[in-house]
């Protein structure tokens, strides 16, 4: 595979990460990250949706709290697991609902058995509002009742994004009343064979993007 030199990379990884401005109402403008989350990638050609990662992150060290109201150990219950991480609110009038509906329609494309290895983890920005209930509903609705949603510190998950090199915002509510969240809108990869994130997909990936991928995923193989 053809590599990028070091600046290219981490002006690829640069753009992908920038935070998005979801609300229910007019969005607000992007924020840029902080040097230290620009990582290191093995570049792909440009058609390809997924960026593989040369340097990758390592699974978040959170425990937070289901759909369910349960205790939920993101490294214990989803080790050896193929899985994808997101960050984002069920407020977002956008971004967060579109990329939860295409992975679902794309984990529909795999095999049963497919379905039931791969783990699609939610996670709020917006924890004061998203009460694990309110997770659960939205989840089904948007995305797959399948998909984990997890709620809990706000502190605790912005800690949490930050070791996947992706920031987030308090959410705040602006003067007409609007909802605000900045959060980075960007899925991450973790393998099966190291529970490492190595792939990194933006919020521009369609369906077929993913379904194209998710097999290889599964597998913990280079998409």
């Amino acid at each position: 595979m053809r590599k990028k030199t070091a600046l290219a990379a981490a002006l690829v990884v640069a753009a992908a990460l920038t935070l998005s401005a979801c609300s229910s109402g007019d969005g607000a403008d992007s924020a840029k990250p902080s040097e230290s989350s620009i990582a290191k990638i093995e570049g792909q050609e440009e058609k390809k949706p997924g960026t593989v990662l040369h340097q990758p992150y390592t699974k978040p060290d959170l425990v937070l709290t289901d759909t369910k109201g349960e205790k939920y150990d993101l490294r214990e219950r989803t080790k050896g697991k193929p899985t994808l991480i997101f960050f984002g609110y069920t407020s977002c009038p956008d971004v967060c609902p579109l990329t939860m509906s295409n992975v679902a329609i794309a984990e529909k494309t795999l095999s049963k058995a497919d379905q039931e290895k791969l783990q699609v983890v939610f996670v709020t920005t917006d924890p004061e509002r998203d009460t694990p209930a309110e997770l659960g509903k939205w989840l089904a609705s948007a995305g797959d009742k399948s998909f984990v949603g997890l709620s809990g510190d706000f502190a605790t998950i912005q800690a949490g994004a930050r070791q996947m090199g992706i920031g987030i915002d308090p959410a705040k509510k602006e003067k007409n009343g609007d909802v605000v969240s900045m959060h980075g809108a960007q899925i991450v990869a973790f393998s099966p064979k190291t529970d490492k994130g190595y792939v990194l997909y933006g919020e521009g990936t369609s369906a077929d993007e993913y379904a194209e991928d998710l097999p290889k995923l599964v597998r913990g193989e280079n998409p």
